[in-house]
């Protein structure tokens, strides 16, 4: 494995400026993400407001090829999910928007799941359920801590729901690229797997099924679905590994990091 990249403190100063616009992105966003706008109107909105408003790069947009600023993955739709004229979001769907932003050289990655006003009370538990394994996650993140002690944190929880976790596609570091070491798995042994140390970031963003754990890629060579056609839902985050234990780099206006951490048992 390629060795992970410590950020030392203008780094992690940059970090943090990039997270924060990524927050503001979403923030903007929420007022978009309705029944009837179509998902290549969100890619738009999201790109003219990091690169005009923001003076920022959308850091997904030709990495790896891919021709968009986001990803819009709708339903039974796992991950990298295209951005389409052709898809209108209906009054029963769930959407995770997954954004990159890149700002002085630094990327920040999240992702947020939107439920519209009709989903099913179904859909709306797994959306929550997977939220809340995201946060179980975080929980793990400090000195010390191990890489499998965050994987099992999210299995087991997912387990405990009767929810599968997506094998195929892992947090990772994240930095000046936005793919580094080390590989965040959302399963595990508590105890296994590398050390947490301050000055490591890395994403968290467990994908969780309603169905069977077994996915597929479209045609179009991106767009990953479950097999069964269940629903899926996504969370994700940006860490940073702290002195003391962690910071969420990408944290949004409407969540309270201490009160999602203190109701977790």
């Amino acid at each position: 494995m390629t060795q992970v990249t410590i950020k030392n403190n203008a780094a992690i100063s940059l970090m943090r400026e990039s997270g924060a616009m990524l927050a503001q992105v979403f923030k903007a966003l929420d007022q978009q993400v309705k029944p009837g706008v179509t998902t290549l109107q969100l890619d738009e909105f999201v790109e003219h407001y990091i690169v005009d408003v923001l003076g920022a790069i959308p850091a997904s947009k030709g990495q790896y090829g891919y021709p968009y600023s986001i990803n819009t993955s709708v339903n039974e739709v796992v991950c990298h999910g295209m951005p389409s004229a052709r898809h209108i979001i209906s009054d029963q769907d769930i959407l995770n928007v997954d954004i990159t932003l890149k700002h002085q050289g630094y990327i920040a990655d999240s992702s947020k799941m939107y439920v519209m006003p009709n989903a099913s009370n179904m859909a709306r538990a797994l959306v929550d359920n997977t939220v809340a394994a995201l946060w179980r996650g975080i929980s793990q993140v400090k000195p010390g801590a191990t890489l499998g002690d965050i994987g099992y944190a999210i299995g087991d929880f997912a387990r405990i729901k009767g929810l599968s976790v997506v094998r195929e596609y892992c947090g990772h570091g994240i930095g000046t690229e936005m793919h580094e070491a080390p590989e965040v798995l959302h399963f595990g042994r508590p105890g296994t797997g590398m050390k947490l140390v301050p000055g490591m970031t890395f994403t968290i963003e467990p994908m969780l099924n309603q169905g069977s754990h077994k996915v597929k890629t479209l045609k179009d060579g991106w767009t990953v679905v479950t097999r069964d056609r269940a629903l899926s839902a996504q969370a994700e985050h940006t860490i940073l590994v702290t002195p003391t234990g962690c910071d969420v780099l990408t944290l949004r206006e409407e969540e309270n990091a201490a009160g999602l951490l203190a109701n977790i048992s």
